[in-house]
């Protein structure tokens, strides 16, 4: 029955959205409790004077049916809230209207809110259910690995499962804007490796909400290529704790408030958490046997002081540091086709020690009045980032290269047979890199709002700007050789000299100053059972003293939604200039010598799209989304790089211009009752061009090539399909199943020193990934009065799980490691992702 529904609803969104006349409208929305933004079920919503009432679920939502055309006032009432009213203008038949409700305990000093849900910022996906992502089956512990799950034109980066990189509409990594209560976030510089990547800034027991944005967002949001996170902690009012554990590592957290008794308004609210991660589950599934000893912690805090009613204070802090150790023994990998199978065998000699340090520290005090009284607010922030970050290898490995018999009659059967190379490959490397950033800014805004009651009209501007001061200091030192040895010949081969393959040893020193600002303005006007309509443009402005680059990028964002159909259907169309100044990794040659007259990278985004609610059924009907968006952009100035596992190398230069394009789609509702879900498909087309350079293309038998205009960039996966599925048994809502499934094609990738005429001329295999998580409910505090002696009665909530990474046990590609022979031929050796594991996990609320 539900795996028709399931399919039902896909067939029904890519059908002509039809609804029939009737004779009521429908109002529907989410509760949610003022002092933490958790949902509240059980509210009784009825319409005063009438007979018609319903009660919100768990996760706070509810859908009611109003008479059309027709004034209506909604309650809402619940023990220990304080009751609330709604005013509902006249709907049409068959309308949808949207109200977002906050209740306010009794005990507290919050005031009910009850708004009608506006337009969202253009192309931002709100996520405020944050207790349905903890659930989520996650390898990496980090918020960011769920995105590609939920965000539009998101997909996982080259570190697969290991990493919680993601890569949206054909940029890398380093293109996308992270912040946490409106702090920019920075992250290391030279991981190379999934294995070595510990835990990211965003602690998800912290968050409140967060939005995303996969291009065409606000002049607010700062200077990079592709995308934006906006994360929001919490502000609780109330004690509150967790703690979790599994096999991967443990998290604990700790909320509340001290109020102050002689002012109502002043009080002092702390956040803290901690975590640690272990991935030594997962890295014992790889092919290279050996000891692997990964570390790695998060500590953090947030706290804010209510100063008055007007003025707040806000203090951030966090250390996180991540040590990773990896002594390889062995190594048995085989590949190639059923009718040319080769393996190659490695024992190795030495060891590999990271150790990455990351501190931040961050103040902001902001001044946000009752808007009757003052529409203006301001806001000062001063934060400082600093990371250590040390990589030290000297590993020795001893190969052999050799296609395996493959004929199932022999005594050999899956034996090398015929040896194709012997040789020797040392890594030896000494980075340490040191990374300071200070900055400080000011925001501000004013709201101006005229109403027109007899008119049903609204009409509003809020206005915002900032102005940013930015200091960089970097201090990186490079020492690393590789050596390659073939049938006892040092490569590359010279009759004269000993060569080894690869020397870097360079020392750079960087300080710079960057300064920027915004100014925006969002309009709305709305007309009351017409129409709403809104228009934000702004410009960013930034001057880098390094390079003495300068720019001012032009950004647009245009919403529509009718309110006199019977579909709630929003319009969207956002178009701008999106520039990114380089950080230090764009700035570094493959030579390790510094680039510092490069320029910004520039792109400019069109972007169209629509979001569509709507309620599927028709005796319990349950609220559904549909989002849809096209998006083009073209780049120039570009600095062409090449992945290599979560690494990338730039070129160093403004050497490529190139294009994206592409097609997201979004369903997300509750497919099953009380559970929601989300399906999202991704097509994409991205290609580069590198400046005098003719690109070429080369078919089976074809030694020539012919002409081609322009080649894949390395991020080009062509189709991203991604699930994430709720269930629970009928009979007991109290045992679930969480699935995440990812298809995704193969990545391009090229030869290394080769890989600029035939520019990524291969690509890996499909991305395959499963991973299905269990769920039992051991306790809920609800459960009190029937068992008053439970064992975890001191728990508000208690939840045991059963995960499995990787259920097919698929053998993803991560990137290739090339062997090159003394006949030059080069020998691409596959390095594959992680293999099925199963977890265990137990989280506890206080």
């Amino acid at each position: 029955m539900r795996t028709q529904l399931f399919f039902s609803v896909i067939l029904f969104c890519t059908a002509p959205l039809l609804l029939s006349a009737q004779e009521t409208a429908t109002v529907s929305g989410r509760i949610l409790d003022a002092s933490n933004e958790q949902p509240v079920e059980l509210v009784t919503i009825f319409v005063k004077g009438g007979k018609t009432s319903v009660t919100s679920d768990e996760r706070g939502f509810f859908a009611i049916q109003v008479p059309a055309n027709e004034r209506v006032a909604l309650g809402f009432r619940r023990v220990a809230f304080k009751e609330s009213n709604a005013d509902v203008l006249p709907l049409p038949p068959g309308a949808r209207f949207a109200l977002d409700v906050r209740l306010a305990p009794i005990e507290s000093n919050l005031e009910v809110v009850i708004s009608e849900r506006r337009l969202d910022d253009a192309g931002l996906v709100r996520e405020k259910n944050i207790e349905a992502l903890k659930l989520l089956p996650s390898s990496t512990g980090n918020l960011e690995s769920v995105l590609p799950h939920i965000a539009l034109g998101t997909n996982m980066g080259t570190g697969g499962e290991l990493s919680s990189q993601y890569q949206v509409r054909g940029g890398n990594y380093d293109e996308n804007l992270v912040y946490v209560n409106d702090f920019e976030i920075y992250r290391p510089q030279l991981i190379r490796a999934g294995q070595q990547e510990g835990l990211t800034f965003p602690n998800i027991d912290l968050v409140r909400d967060l939005s995303f944005s996969s291009g065409g967002f606000q002049s607010k949001y700062g200077d990079k290529l592709s995308s934006v996170l906006d994360v929001k902690y919490k502000r609780p009012d109330s004690l509150r704790a967790s703690a979790s554990a599994s096999l991967l590592g443990a998290s604990a957290h700790v909320e509340g408030s001290i109020k102050s008794k002689k002012d109502t308004y002043r009080a002092f609210r702390y956040l803290a958490g901690a975590r640690y991660k272990t991935t030594r589950l997962l890295l014992g599934s790889l092919d290279v046997e050996g000891e692997y000893v990964p570390n790695f912690t998060d500590v953090q805090a947030y706290l804010t002081y209510d100063l008055n009613r007007d003025w707040q204070l806000g203090v951030i802090g966090n250390y996180n540091r991540s040590k990773y150790n990896f002594i390889p023994e062995s190594l048995v990998r085989a590949f190639g086709l059923v009718n040319y199978a080769l393996q190659i065998r490695t024992a190795f000699e030495g060891q590999e020690v990271d150790d990455f340090t990351q501190a931040m520290g961050g103040v902001s005090l902001t001044y946000l009045p009752d808007r009757e009284r003052n529409p203006l607010y301001h806001k000062i922030l001063a934060s400082a980032w600093r990371s250590q970050e040390n990589e030290r290898f000297d590993i020795l490995g001893y190969y052999i290269l050799g296609e395996l018999e493959e004929n199932l009659g022999s005594g050999d059967f899956g034996e090398i047979v015929n040896i194709l190379g012997t040789g020797t490959q040392q890594t030896w490397i000494r980075n340490y890199l040191t990374a300071d950033v200070v900055n400080a800014e000011y925001r501000g805004g004013i709201e101006l709002q005229r109403d027109e009651t007899e008119a049903g009209l609204t009409r509003s501007h809020f206005l915002q700007w900032s102005a940013k001061w930015q200091n960089e200091q970097i201090t990186d030192k490079i020492n690393e050789w590789e050596r390659l040895d073939s049938a006892l010949y040092s490569l590359p081969y010279d009759t004269n000299f000993l060569f080894v393959r690869r020397v870097l040893k360079t020392r750079n020193n960087l300080q710079s100053d960057r300064f920027s600002a915004f100014f925006q303005d969002t309009w709305t006007w709305r007309k009351d059972g017409v129409r709403e309509f809104q228009v934000t443009g702004g410009v960013r402005g930034q001057y880098w003293n390094l390079n003495k680059d300068w720019f001012v990028t032009p950004r647009v964002q245009l919403l529509y939604k009718p309110l006199n159909i019977r579909q709630d259907i929003s319009w969207r169309l956002a178009t701008g200039m999106y520039f990114q100044p380089a950080f230090y990794r764009e700035m570094r040659r493959p030579d390790g010598t510094v680039n510092t007259d490069l320029a910004a990278q520039k792109s400019a985004h069109v972007v169209g799209g629509f979001t569509y609610d709507f309620l599927w059924g028709k005796r319990r009907p349950v609220k559904m989304r549909l989002i849809t968006e096209a998006y083009y952009k073209q780049m120039w100035d570009l600095v062409s790089y090449d992945l290599d596992n979560v690494r990338i190398r730039y070129a160093g230069e403004n050497n490529s211009t190139g294009y994206a394009t592409g097609l997201d789609v979004r369903l997300n509702g509750e497919f099953v009752k009380g559970a929601e879900s989300w399906i999202n498909l991704s097509i994409l087309r991205t290609r580069e061009a590198l400046d005098g350079v003719q690109h070429k293309k080369r078919e089976i038998g074809d030694l020539q090539g012919y002409d081609v205009k322009d080649v894949p960039r390395p991020t080009d996966r062509i189709v991203t399909v991604s699930t994430y599925f709720q269930d629970y048994l009928r009979k007991n809502k109290n045992i679930t199943m969480q699935l995440n499934f990812t298809i995704g094609t193969g990545l391009p990738f090229g030869i290394p020193d080769n890989n600029v005429i035939y520019r990524n001329p291969y690509r890996f295999a499909n991305y395959y990934r499963v991973d299905i998580g269990f769920g039992f409910q051991l306790w809920k505090k609800d459960w009190l009065s029937r068992k008053p002696h439970h064992f975890l009665r001191f728990t508000r909530n208690t939840w045991a799980s059963l995960e499995v990474f990787n259920l097919l046990a698929v053998a993803n590609e991560a990137s290739n490691t090339w062997i090159k022979a003394i006949t030059n031929v080069q020998y691409a050796i596959p390095n594959y992702l992680t293999g099925r594991r199963v977890n265990l996990r137990v989280r506890m609320d206080f």
